[in-house]
């Protein structure tokens, strides 16, 4: 009788099981609302590097000054990390596709905003705003992942296929901006949002689940505060010592935000429903992988402005032909972006991270040989390609080590830090790859201008390659291949120093996760 028992049992247990299993396996409609959250992923990657080809075109038209330009590059990525932890975990209070779509209207306003600004300081402020509702949709999107694959194989690759096509977005924005720019006023790249918006409001509801965490506290209003007062102070001041170097207001403006990090850090600890769940970093996956994915995206963000500069200012491609030229690493981050997670499952996330990041280190180099004539396009263009490789890679499996190591009611917490370490790392690499050209480029052309030049023209040589080209006539013979050379001299040395940079993080990533087992065989982190 006994026996009878427990063979029903054990029948029963096996069918249970079963149940689960097929229960944990995504259908139709989860690929489909994959596909859904795949648009706004695109578009928030491609409001990150749209400008790149426009500056030349945005720069004749408003006349932003050095400083306003840096801005009208940075700040999206900057509020956007400035505010991602905040909405991260106001979706998992009050849901996650409500969010996701108030989100997209507000982008979709500031959107339109952007397209029509007459100012530097009017653009500068919606790229502010864009930021700030771009922050709703990044772990929105994360999170609903999590949602809607229980399965870790299946989440591994919705995270591919996510972090594939934000890299796309982001590869694609020059392609558009180009191509918008052959046909429209710069403006117009704004507009392609308006569209995309509607299509998500509408099929939203139909394809994608709601969630909420259950049992969670009210937004503590004094932790949003303090990460605010946290990030925004030590982001100015990084922006300013790039631009000027170490000066008493940036360097006060640091410590003044390091001092706020801290009473945040306090704060997250004493409170039971915290804003950021301190606890999280005590996973060696989850933190390694934050690292790797600040590091990797500063080498990129930086290099992928030169890339672009270059293409146009010196190869002397149109817009468009630049943007086509892009093409190529863009093909390479989508290959990697899907390859990575299904690699993963035979070979362990560190060291697929580390073998990508190997191959990017000669494309880094290639970029600090590039000549400065038309014909070495080519090989920048193979070159970015492999850094893009290694990109496409750490932003799948790094996302995946990330959010998938959170428990389900902080997945939207985890996807905020994950984004927050990834635009922060492309806004630094904009801020200081591009400061550090700009200081080369400056001091080697200051002593090639020639004297008796107005002091506007003057100026505009000294400032960067893209404000002497914009110059044009005014430059006497010969002026502007010299800026072109002491352009390039900064390239190299940023190149250079991004090929070290990712070394190390190769070095990393196959020392510190070589614990983390294949996606999918249930092994813990460390």
């Amino acid at each position: 009788m006994t026996s009878q028992c427990e063979f029903h049992d054990t029948i029963s247990d096996n069918a249970t099981g079963a149940a689960r299993t097929r229960a944990a396996t995504a259908g139709a409609r989860e690929w489909l609302g994959l596909a859904l959250l795949a648009l706004p992923t695109i578009l928030l990657g491609l409001d990150l590097t749209l400008l790149h080809l426009a500056l030349p075109a945005l720069a004749a038209d408003l006349q932003p000054t050095s400083t306003e330009a840096l801005w009208i590059m940075d700040a999206y990525g900057f509020m956007i990390a400035g505010f991602l932890i905040t909405m991260g975990t106001l979706g998992d209070r009050i849901g996650r596709r409500r969010l996701l779509m108030i989100g997209a209207a507000a982008f979709a306003v500031a959107s339109t905003i952007a397209a029509f600004s007459t100012t530097a300081a009017m653009l500068i402020a919606a790229r502010a705003l864009l930021g700030i509702a771009g922050a709703t949709l990044m772990p929105s999107t994360l999170a609903l992942i999590t949602n809607m694959f229980a399965d870790p194989r299946q989440r591994a690759l919705g995270f591919g296929i996510w972090a594939t096509m934000f890299a796309l977005g982001m590869a694609l924005g020059p392609v558009v901006g180009g191509g918008l720019l052959a046909h429209f006023w710069w403006g117009a790249a704004f507009l392609i949002a308006v569209p995309v918006v509607g299509l998500l409001l509408i099929l939203a509801p139909v394809l994608l689940p709601e969630y909420r965490a259950p049992r969670a506290g009210a937004l503590d209003l004094a932790s949003v505060g303090l990460s605010l007062a946290a990030m925004l102070p030590v982001i100015y001041g990084i922006k300013q010592i790039a631009k000027g170097g170490l000066g008493p207001d940036p360097v006060a403006g640091i410590v003044v935000g390091l001092v706020f990090a801290a009473l945040f850090v306090r704060r997250q600890r004493r409170l039971a429903d915290p804003l950021l769940d301190i606890s999280l970093f005590a996973d060696r996956a989850f933190s390694v992988a934050l690292i790797v994915l600040l590091f990797g995206l500063v080498a990129v963000g930086g290099t992928m402005l030169l890339v672009t500069q270059y293409l146009q200012l010196v190869a002397g491609f149109s817009p468009l032909v630049a943007g086509l030229w892009m093409g190529p690493p863009a093909l390479a981050m989508v290959a990697a972006g899907i390859a990575a997670p299904l690699i993963a499952r035979r070979v362990r996330p560190g060291f697929v991270v580390a073998g990508a990041l190997g191959l990017s280190v000669p494309g880094y180099l290639m970029l600090s040989q590039v000549a400065g004539d038309a014909s070495g396009a080519i090989i920048a263009v193979a070159g970015f390609s492999l850094a893009y490789l290694g990109l496409g890679t750490i932003a799948a499996l790094g996302t995946d080590l990330v959010v998938g190591s959170a428990p389900s009611e902080k997945a939207g917490s985890a996807a905020a830090l994950s984004e927050t370490v990834q635009d922060l790392g492309i806004s630094l690499g904009i801020a200081i790859l591009g400061s550090l050209a700009t200081a080369i480029y400056r001091s080697a052309i200051l002593d090639r201008i020639p004297a008796g030049l107005s002091d506007d023209v003057r100026g505009a040589v000294a400032d960067s390659l893209w404000a002497a080209s914009a110059a044009g006539l005014s430059l006497p013979a010969g002026l502007i291949m010299e800026a072109q050379a002491a352009f390039m001299a900064g390239f190299s040395s940023a190149a250079m120093v991004s090929a070290a940079g990712v070394c190390i993080l190769a070095v990393l990533a196959a020392v510190l996760l070589r614990a983390v087992g294949v996606v999918g065989d249930g092994q813990a982190h460390e």
